[in-house]
């Protein structure tokens, strides 16, 4: 009889154990709230609300997708989405593939904006896409250990070495970031497609702020502000140099 109940209860004891070790372990986690069946994470230092971080993540999904459906094995197209601003990045054999593509993206739902930079020409190489995915993982890194940047809201992605930042961020800390993805090795260019904010609502939205600051870069920057309302997917319309001092 006392062998039987023993026999019963170490199961339990080792449930019981169990469940302590994975809350122990659980504890130790980033914090980082999405479904892990839709291979979707909201990231909690996001400026954006968790309702718009998994509607980008939809829209740029719903978009690349579409796209590739349509243009087929002769084109590679990425998108990225921030607050219903898309990027298209990538390769298109033809102009009138690339404007096929911006006429997509704007037919998805929730697309306020398309930024299509997207480049006509043969689909890059194994070896360039590589490069500019260790481009992204430094930019990141480097944004990450820059003072002043809220790297948690930022969005960075690589096309052909050019480095495309997107995020909610005050005047400041968008220098500040462009800054640290330029001086990083062996990128060509920064793009700016920042929707700027005044330092108040920075504080609000995430309690943070910063002061203006000037330092020397190793590769040109330039502001897409303009280019986020050309629809027609030209890569040099809107788009302006900014001089960094």
């Amino acid at each position: 009889m006392i062998s039987d109940v023993r026999t019963a209860v170490r199961p339990l004891m080792l449930a019981a154990a169990l469940s302590t070790a994975a809350l122990s372990l659980s504890a130790c986690a980033p914090l980082i709230v999405g479904g892990a069946a839709a291979t979707t994470a909201v990231v909690v230092t996001d400026r954006r609300t968790s309702g718009i971080q998994l509607e980008d993540q939809n829209m740029a999904f719903k978009a690349q997708s579409q796209i590739s459906q349509k243009l087929g094995d002769t084109a590679r197209v990425n998108a990225m989405a921030y607050s219903g601003h898309l990027l298209l990045t990538g390769d298109v054999p033809t102009e009138e593939a690339k404007s096929q593509a911006t006429a997509i993206a704007q037919g998805v739902e929730n697309v306020k904006q398309v930024t299509n930079q997207l480049t006509v020409g043969p689909i890059a190489s194994f070896g360039v896409r590589s490069n500019d995915t260790w481009l992204t993982s430094k930019v990141k890194t480097a944004l990450l250990n820059t003072k002043y940047v809220p790297s948690g809201t930022i969005a960075v992605t690589t096309d052909h070495s050019v480095v495309y930042l997107m995020g909610k961020v005050t005047q400041a800390e968008g220098d500040y970031a462009a800054n640290a993805a330029a001086d990083v090795g062996g990128v060509a260019k920064v793009v700016k497609l920042f929707e700027t904010i005044s330092r108040e609502e920075a504080i609000r939205l995430s309690n943070s702020g910063s002061e203006s600051k000037t330092t020397e870069t190793k590769a040109p920057i330039e502001s897409g502000a303009g280019a986020a309302s050309d629809s027609s997917g030209g890569t040099g319309a809107g788009v302006e140099a900014m001089p960094i001092k």
